[in-house]
């Protein structure tokens, strides 16, 4: 019966891989573009594949990536870069793509020292004091320290480009050894026999020229000298500052065009959008206003809704969304003109200081002086939570969510301006010099500007959307002595004044064209203008950069940390509140046709092999019969088929180079 247990072998391996296959089909199904399969089934998002953590419970995601090109005492970047281990969660993007920055020590603290991933954080008056805090010595390092004395050290209020004084205080690295004693103990003009450029490079970002009386901080050609001590490119249309929105350089020449839903102005060049008038709406002590964005026509309406606080509002459906200054409500209220009252849609912790909303995911944001956070609601007020904490006077947010951004100012001791993917994450810091009291922002979306209206400088000023290209548009000229409210729209800058108790505007580019649209205005609030094309559709980013759903964008606000995730068309039908299974483990249902025959099938098989196993073993060790004599009966078997083993897919070997050409486009 050799010939018997030939076939047996033959068709055992067989039934086995079918078996395995049908199997592992019956588990859940990864999204092909979102997630990748774990070597056990399960499903994690494809952005955690290869960034040196174990995100599957069998490691499978952190196989194949390719460490090896890297020395062992090297860290090794996705982009394929190998960077010293203590370049590691310094603060800084050394890999090109922040995979060394990812999964560190939150140390967002002014100030703050990340010694890394599982270690602490450590005020910077304690680096490179001749003492090691980290468990692996990094704050005392060669690569960070350099010949620098620990005197020579910025404390936590001193940035790369100051230089910090015996006593503390800080003042410009270009002052010092310039023979003007600046520091009150005179430090600053000490051991100026040296290169100040060997120190730290002089906090300059590019070229240090030592001099005879200390030195100078120079740029390449193709870059300009920003704060005395940092070079940022030179861009020639912000440079020219000339068009509305669109500008293209070429061949040492400018083109201006408009975005879709504007159209040019032939004489002035100008981006006017398609469409009614835009309105302007303003909050006051008598009520809530709005005039044409010319000031050609006021209108107040039947309902009276008193308070000067902040404002915004949602296009599409007319809805007005705003807050009393100093109080602890928000509330809705319709400009479809009907007299009706307003509802209140959220009672929160401290007061509102700032107000937002994203029309893409139906979500409010606001900031709380009190509570020194950024929060956010769903646009009902049905859940709320607070976003990010720890900040010194929060007071004013806005939103761009086609590009998943958010952005805000604090006023407090250190003011300044960050930015934040809208979910909390990426967070990062725009303006923190020469800066006093940001009191509003405002977002020019067609040329992805920010502005914001400072109350202590008593200025208009703007950076492009990674803290570049600053320029102060609008300076004081006695109606900015105490502005309030700040919005950006076509070619003007529109914003309120309380000491004049004006409504104002003025060219977004120069500050010229100043015109005051309103006067003797009640205690002037928060400003917005209302027109759709500030509030385009389309596809919008989901929670942080890179991640863009194809259909719809699911937010949950009940979860440990807020959590946003895409979901296939199917179930982009059902109810808003339900959260797509990015991370799923459990077997699909019994019900489903298609997991009912690929059941079906196994059993078959099993069947067919402990049959085979039967008859062999009979024919062998029995006596012989001839084959029309036979007949034994089977029956199903009570063990579970438990299938064990790494199954990686039809695509497990394209994951690598599949993450590789991502990190290769994104370069």
């Amino acid at each position: 019966m050799s010939h018997l247990g030939f076939v047996f072998l033959l068709l055992a391996p067989l039934a086995w891989c079918l078996i395995w296959g049908a199997a592992a089909r019956s588990l859940p199904a990864c999204h092909e573009q979102l997630e990748f399969r774990c070597s056990d089934g399960s499903c994690i998002q494809r952005t955690r594949v290869c960034d040196a953590h174990k995100d599957c419970e069998d490691g499978s995601d952190e196989h194949r990536c390719g460490y090896l090109w890297c020395k062992k005492d090297e860290f090794a970047c996705r982009s394929r870069r190998c960077i010293s281990p203590h370049f590691r969660c310094n603060g800084v993007d050394d890999c090109g793509d922040a995979s060394d920055e990812a999964f560190c020590q939150n140390c967002s603290t002014p100030g703050s020292f990340s010694c890394g991933p599982s270690d602490t954080c450590l005020p910077r008056n304690k680096l490179c004091d001749g003492r090691t805090d980290c468990k692996d010595g990094r704050d005392e390092s060669l690569e960070l320290c350099g010949l620098s004395q620990p005197h020579l050290q910025t404390s936590p209020s001193c940035t790369a480009s100051e230089f910090q004084c015996g006593d503390g205080q800080c003042i410009r690295q270009t002052w010092r050894c310039d023979h003007s004693p600046d520091c009150t103990d005179r430090s600053d003009e000490d051991n100026c026999e040296q290169n100040e450029c060997l120190v730290n490079n002089g906090g300059c970002s590019h070229h240090c020229v030592d001099q005879s009386k200390g030195f100078l901080c120079d740029c390449p050609d193709n870059m300009r000298l920003v704060a005395d001590s940092q070079c940022e490119e030179i861009d020639a249309c912000l440079e020219s500052d000339v068009c509305d929105q669109l500008c293209v350089h070429m061949n040492g020449s400018l083109a201006c065009d408009c975005h879709k839903d504007y159209l040019m102005n032939t004489t002035t060049r100008e981006c006017k959008a398609k469409g009614d008038e835009a309105q302007l709406v303003f909050t006051s002590s008598k009520g809530i206003r709005w005039i044409s964005i010319t000031g050609t026509e006021y209108r107040e309406p039947a309902l009276h809704l008193p308070g000067s606080g902040p404002v915004a509002a949602l296009a599409s459906n007319q809805t007005l969304y705003w807050a009393r200054q100093g109080q602890d409500s928000v509330y809705r209220v319709s400009m479809d003109g009907k007299p009706q009252d307003s509802v209140l849609v959220l009672k929160v912790q401290g007061s509102v200081s700032g107000l937002a909303v994203d029309w893409i995911q139906q979500l409010l944001y606001w900031t709380s002086m009190e509570s020194g956070s950024v929060n956010v609601a769903l646009m009902d007020g049905s859940v709320q939570r607070p976003l990010i904490t720890g900040l010194d006077k929060p007071s004013a947010v806005v939103v761009d969510p086609l590009q998943g951004l958010l952005f805000w100012a604090q006023c407090g001791s250190v003011p300044k301006i960050e930015r934040a993917s809208s979910d909390g994450r990426d967070r990062k810091t725009l303006v923190t010099s020469l800066i006093r009291n940001p009191v509003a922002l405002s977002l020019d979306m067609p040329r992805q500007l920010l502005y914001w209206v400072d109350q202590g400088m008593r200025s208009i000023s703007r950076v492009n959307l990674e803290g570049r290209h600053r320029k102060t548009v609008v300076e004081s000229n006695g109606y900015l002595d105490r502005p309030f409210g700040l919005t950006v729209f076509e070619g003007f800058v529109y914003w309120s004044e309380e000491v004049t108790r004006s409504i104002c505007r003025a060219n977004k580019h120069n500050g010229g064209n100043f015109k005051v649209l309103l006067s003797s205005v009640a205690s002037p609030g928060g400003v917005v203008i209302i027109h759709p094309v500030l509030q385009p559709n389309g596809p919008s980013v989901c929670g942080h950069t890179g991640m863009v759903c194809q259909h719809q964008c699911i937010v949950d606000l009940l979860s440990e940390s807020p959590h946003f995730s895409c979901t296939p068309p199917e179930k982009g039908q059902k109810k808003s509140q339900e959260i797509p299974d990015i991370s799923r483990t459990v077997p699909a249902s019994l019900s489903d046709p298609t997991v009912a025959g690929i059941i079906s099938l196994i059993m078959f098989f099993s069947v067919l092999l402990v049959g085979m196993a039967l008859w062999w073993w009979r024919e062998e060790f029995r006596p012989s019969r001839s084959l029309t004599e036979q007949s034994f009966s089977l029956k199903e078997s009570q063990d579970p088929l438990i299938i064990q083993g790494p199954y990686m897919g039809p695509n497990a070997c394209l994951v690598k180079e599949t993450l590789l050409k991502l990190d290769l486009d994104g370069e």
